[in-house]
């Protein structure tokens, strides 16, 4: 061993044992992966907030990826977006990162993003739900959906008994009543009470800037807005400097931590999402969510869905019946411009010709996600069935 190699491993050791006498951790640290390509801030901006993530929490340690930028970071190479985001799912499921903080990543149907936000009028932080993705194509579903989301992130991150609210948006008095009939069945729900004088769970503006309830149930567009705001009000929208990004995906059997933030964030937000990925991590969200699912459904959740899904009008169907779907491949690429309520029937039609294809949901809307080799022919076939 060459004496440079022995100083390497002697630096290691004292950095081991100065995390222990830290943190108190004898354990290995929470490993984060975060994709550093894509920000209209540049590399080196995620990759200083990176590095500000593990310089205020000895506990996780950041692995980018991506290329542009000289750090001591463990450090995975990837060229593009693309390859990036291959590379943090191969190491996802192979368990070689515990969570990861990505920006542009595109949720299947069914998966939204529990943002975390310090509010403004007393620096409480409360839980977002949801703020990216679609949790269901029907408003209401969506938002009840949205509220077990953000009861497993808001438990994973140690509040035990969160409190909930919902916003005063289209659906807030049907998801309301969907809510209370899921408490009477015994789901041990902690609905919050409006600051305004006529009280009630459903909350008002002041409510949201006061930070009444620990969740905040919205939409995911709506909830999009709010994080824009809530991060960068104070640097006219080009930059945001405050928070913890728009959260980890969420979905019912959803088997990954991916933190979202966006090409907007700058590198304390960078730093805040890393952390609240390495507390998901930490606060097992994937078995909190399962755990929230087995007590919703003892109340009665599949008949509400049920019923719910029962008053949905019909997209244009352009194929009769379930078609099984053909041998599943990555879906890498995407074809938006398709109608929300008609996603479902779009990928069936992509079936029917032997296209595979899953619905997602991107940054600016709903999107069928297909194979690149695929994108062209569907691309043609969906414009020719009239769904673009």
């Amino acid at each position: 061993m060459d004496k440079d190699s022995i100083s390497t491993a002697i630096a290691e050791v004292f950095e081991e044992m100065a995390q222990v006498l830290e943190t108190g951790n004898f354990g290995r640290r929470i490993r984060v992966g975060i994709t550093i390509l894509g920000s209209e801030h540049g590399t080196k901006e995620l990759a200083y907030g990176a590095e500000l993530a593990q310089k205020q929490n000895p506990d996780i340690q950041v692995v980018v990826i991506g290329s542009g930028v000289v750090t001591k970071l463990e450090t995975v190479p990837a060229l593009d977006e693309q390859e990036a985001h291959a590379m943090m799912d191969e190491m996802l499921l192979n368990h070689t990162l515990d969570a990861a903080v990505t920006m542009h990543y595109n949720f299947p149907i069914g998966v939204s993003t529990v943002g975390k936000v310090i509010t403004p009028a007393k620096g409480k932080e409360m839980f977002l739900a949801a703020t990216t993705g679609m949790s269901a194509t029907e408003r209401v579903t969506a938002m009840l959906k949205n509220t077990i989301y953000g009861i497993a992130v808001a438990k994973a991150c140690g509040k035990a008994t969160p409190t909930v609210g919902i916003l005063n948006i289209d659906g807030a008095r049907q998801a309301e009543r969907a809510l209370k009939k899921l408490k009477e069945g015994g789901y041990p729900i902690n609905f919050a009470e409006s600051a305004r004088s006529d009280g009630g769970i459903v909350m008002r503006g002041n409510d949201l800037l006061m930070g009444v309830p620990d969740i905040m149930v919205d939409d995911s567009l709506t909830g999009n807005v709010f994080m824009k705001v809530f991060s960068a009000f104070s640097t006219g929208g080009n930059y945001e400097a405050v928070g913890y990004g728009y959260g980890p995906g969420v979905g019912e059997d959803y088997d990954r931590i991916i933190c979202i933030v966006s090409r907007a964030s700058g590198a304390p937000v960078i730093g805040g999402a890393i952390k609240l990925a390495a507390d998901c991590a930490k606060g097992n969200l994937m078995e909190k969510s399962k755990a929230e699912f087995s007590a919703v459904k003892k109340a009665g959740w599949d008949d509400l869905m049920k019923s719910l899904n029962g008053n949905v009008s019909p997209g244009k169907k352009d194929v009769e019946g379930e078609v099984p779907p053909p041998p599943k491949k990555p879906v890498t690429d995407s074809i938006p411009g398709v109608e929300v309520m008609q996603l479902e029937d779009a990928v069936q039609a992509l079936w029917k010709a032997n296209i595979y294809a899953e619905c997602g949901m991107g940054c600016t809307g709903p999107i069928v996600m297909v194979a690149p080799e695929d994108k062209d022919k569907g691309l043609e076939l969906l414009k020719e069935k009239e769904y673009l």
